[in-house]
């Protein structure tokens, strides 16, 4: 018969050296995790931005048709070169209306200026010298009636009618003196001084015209590259319309927009190092110059009511520091803390 006593202690070895060995495994696993844990590189955190630049939009003080565009996109263009030509038959009209006008101003003046013509100092001049005679006529007839009177001849009112008689052509010689001699001043210093503002408000009048139509060969503001240009030969634009833009091709940054966490390595004034995927990966040197909250819109909302909290948007711009020509708007620009 077996021996179960001897076979049941060896078992209970069996399962002893098992359980050994298993906890020896995971003592030697839990051992290789902790140190991987321990010496584990914590992945760096990438930052994703983009590229960009300056864009000068160019527009006009002067509603037109569009009669030619001397550029198309992708052009390089230095400042003052002819962009593009808006015609307006209304402006042109305004300005023949605005000239003629100053014209007119201008006659009237020169006719306040010249004063009064001859003919009618002339006429003026004839009018006093009568009524001078009729005056020296009343005297005589009067003073005859006033001897007449004083002999009893006449009677008192004969010669109150003289003296009335006289003294009207008195007051009839004072007033066509007073008409000759406005005639031969000519025009008053008021009448001089309304019709000289009467042309400069017409030179006024072209001028502005004159500074609408100078907006017929729009030109370009700056140095740089024709990025979009909105109309086409031949269409209608409206006061102001923005007709296409330069982009400034000299005045290049990057834009990255961060959670405020990230901030401590994005201070003002910090250099950074970041890549460029789409030049092959190249790595420049750039510097904050720019750090902008950008509201409430822009923040992460915590999502536990303990042990978290809100973190806004921040808006990060840097400059190259080095000229990087094939860096255009919008490629891509990454930055790893």
């Amino acid at each position: 018969m077996p021996d179960f006593k001897q076979m049941n202690s060896q078992q209970e070895k069996e399962n002893k050296v098992l359980l050994g060995a298993l906890g020896i495994v995971v003592i030697v696993v839990a051992a290789l995790a902790i140190i991987g844990f321990l010496f584990m590189n914590k992945p760096a955190e990438i930052i994703e931005g983009q590229a960009d630049a300056t864009s000068v939009r160019v527009s006009g003080k002067l509603p037109g048709r569009v009669v030619d565009i001397y550029v198309a996109e992708g052009d390089m263009v230095r400042k003052g070169d002819t962009l593009i030509h808006i015609h307006s038959s209304l402006a042109d009209a305004r300005l023949e209306q605005a000239q003629s006008m100053e014209n007119a101003a201008k006659a009237m003046s020169e006719k306040v200026d010249a004063g009064t013509r001859s003919q009618i100092i002339a006429a003026a001049q004839s009018v006093w010298q009568q009524a001078e005679a009729a005056v020296g006529i009343a005297k005589k007839t009067y003073d005859r009636m006033q001897n007449l009177y004083a002999e009893g001849v006449v009677s008192e009112q004969k010669r109150d009618e003289a003296k009335a008689a006289y003294d009207a052509s008195v007051a009839g010689a004072a007033a066509a003196k007073s008409q000759y001699e406005l005639a031969k001043a000519g025009a008053q210093k008021e009448d001089k001084a309304g019709a000289e503002a009467m042309v400069n408000a017409a030179k006024g009048g072209v001028g502005e015209v004159e500074a609408l139509l100078e907006d017929q060969y729009l030109t370009a503001p700056c140095d740089g590259q024709i990025d979009v240009i909105y109309p086409n030969v031949g269409e209608l634009v409206a006061l102001g319309t923005p007709l296409m833009n330069v982009l400034r091709l000299d005045d290049k940054w990057v834009t990255f927009n961060v959670r405020e966490e990230y901030l401590n390595d994005m201070k003002l004034g910090n250099e950074m190092e970041v890549m460029i995927p789409a030049l092959d990966k190249k790595k420049i040197k750039v510097k904050i110059y720019y750090v902008r909250d950008l509201g409430s819109y822009a923040t992460w909302h915590a999502t536990k009511t303990t042990g978290d909290w809100d973190s806004k948007t921040f808006e990060v711009k840097a400059r190259p520091m080095e000229a990087i020509p094939d860096l255009r708007p919008g490629m891509t620009v990454v930055y790893k803390e």
